[in-house]
């Protein structure tokens, strides 16, 4: 059972639209294929009610409405009215599955729980609804009073109960604990559906729901990107992940290939974003960074293992950056169709690694511009060079540069003012020149673009193309500032006429 739009909207902060939380349900059953969703909790708010409604009636014209599921409380009936307004027909009881939680909060004897228990499900009966009893803190329950847990477990078998759900609500087991509590209960109760509810508190979510499984637990429930209070749930694609391949067994009925997908369309709804290494469905968690890593793929997917990118609808990656080794960057450009000389390649590979070291942002997109780059700038003497310069632009005064380059080793520093800080850049580079009887070609157009897909921190290639007398030239410069990418393609220029 999928808990994405009840416990995983307990996420601090994460509130649902009713059109969202249908969107979810509708990929949830669709295409994930969950076997269960739960969506709500009873009498939270009007548009909890309303989403329930979306849900429910889409639900029912699509042939799921048994498969939706509404948290309700033992509330003198308040609940199967707020069930049978929504349209649900799947109600999930919460009660009390430790002494303490009895005695502290509802300060009521287990007897006194019990009564109201039979009666919140009869009347659930009596209107056709089915019910599945939550024991919260059953983990609690099963450390400290087991014996009342048993009480509470006997009088459940006696009620016309479809699950009897099993949270660790604070997310406080070890898989030993889990193991024996699991194995207690259905030697106890053969003829009883136990689901396991796990949070992630201790970082266990994922181990505990295995050995759950393992032990024979008959359901899990789980969240997209492993949702919910303080740490979360488990984690539903890591979970599903570590079934198919450690539980072979066991057969579920989800589709690995949507993983990914719903996971980044939750996460938009949401706004709680994933951990770039959260296993499966994490940024980072195919791409290889280290060089060696990419050369042993190379040689015989030294450094594969079972999780492989394609169960999931996604592909390896090669990171580009400091690490990169040569191998890294040929798988990139293997992808792109590109082959280049040992000699290039080498070239290539120390401009990645410089660009890594100065933090900068490499993705494959950025290949072709850098290689452009680098080749272009390799057959180019450099007789002038770009030195210093410091380039300002303030509210109301006009944007200045004070420049230093050198010209034949011997060095030049002026100061000018332009429209934006290239052309005062262009201005000083004009009164060095001029001052040496010289003129500068006339900037006939300039483009500038970044790679496909590039964002705020991607590299910046800019294009200028020159005329200098009868001749037109064309410059390229590559920078994350859009600006130094210029000056780049202006120095290269320089040395061209």
């Amino acid at each position: 059972m999928d808990t994405t739009l009840r416990d995983g909207e307990q996420t601090s902060g994460v509130s649902f639209s009713a059109s969202e939380k249908l969107t979810i349900a509708q990929l949830l059953l669709t295409e994930l294929k969950v076997d269960r969703i739960e969506i709500a909790s009873a009498r939270v708010s009007e548009g909890e009610f309303q989403a329930v409604k979306k849900i429910t009636s889409w639900a029912a014209a699509n042939g799921f409405l048994d498969k939706v599921e509404v948290l309700t409380f033992v509330d003198g009936g308040t609940s199967v009215q707020w069930m049978l307004d929504a349209g649900a027909k799947v109600m999930n009881l919460l009660t009390k599955g430790s002494l303490n939680h009895l005695k502290h909060q509802l300060k009521k004897t287990p007897e006194q729980h019990f009564k109201e228990i039979a009666e919140t499900i009869s009347l659930a009966k009596s209107n056709g609804l089915s019910v599945n009893v939550y024991l919260e803190d059953w983990s609690n329950g099963m450390r400290n009073s087991a014996n009342y847990v048993f009480q509470y477990l006997d009088f459940l078998a006696t009620q016309p109960v479809d699950r009897v759900l099993l949270p660790d609500t604070l997310g406080i087991l070890t898989p030993y604990e889990v193991s024996d509590f699991i194995k207690q209960l259905i030697a106890k109760y053969p003829n009883t559906h136990f689901d396991f509810h796990a949070h992630n508190d201790y970082d266990l979510g994922t181990a505990n729901a295995l050995e759950a499984v393992r032990c024979g637990v008959h359901g899990l429930h789980l969240t997209v990107n492993g949702m919910g209070e303080r740490a979360g749930n488990a984690p539903l694609a890591s979970v599903i992940a570590v079934l198919n391949d450690y539980q072979t067994d066991v057969k579920t009925s989800v589709c690995e290939k949507s993983l990914y997908r719903v996971s980044k369309l939750v996460e938009t709804f949401s706004g709680f974003r994933i951990p770039v290494n959260k296993p499966v469905v994490g940024e980072n968690v195919f791409t290889q960074t280290a060089g060696i890593h990419a050369d042993g793929d190379k040689k015989n997917n030294l450094y594969h293992n079972d999780l492989m990118p394609e169960r999931f609808g996604r592909e390896r990656k090669y990171a580009l950056g400091k690490t990169s080794g040569k191998a890294n960057i040929e798988n990139n450009l293997a992808a792109l169709g590109i082959q280049l000389s040992d000699q290039d390649l080498k070239i290539v590979t120390q401009r990645i690694i410089e660009l890594g070291d100065r933090k900068e942002v490499v993705t494959q997109n950025d290949l072709p511009y850098i290689i452009s780059d680098v080749l272009d700038s390799n057959t180019i003497e450099e007789r002038v060079q770009v030195l210093n310069y410091v380039l300002t632009h303030s509210k109301d005064l006009r944007p200045s540069v004070t420049l230093k380059i050198s010209i034949d080793g011997d060095i030049f520093e002026e100061h000018a003012q332009g429209d934006g800080q290239y052309d005062a850049f262009m201005k000083a580079l004009g009164i060095i020149f001029e001052k040496h009887g010289k003129i500068l070609p006339v900037l006939k157009d300039y483009a500038v673009r970044i790679p496909p897909g590039g964002d705020s921190d991607a590299l910046c290639e800019t294009i200028i193309t020159w005329a200098d007398g009868d001749k037109e030239l064309i410059t390229r410069g590559l920078d994350s500032d859009q600006t130094v990418s210029a000056i780049k393609a202006t120095q290269k220029m320089l040395n061209l006429i």
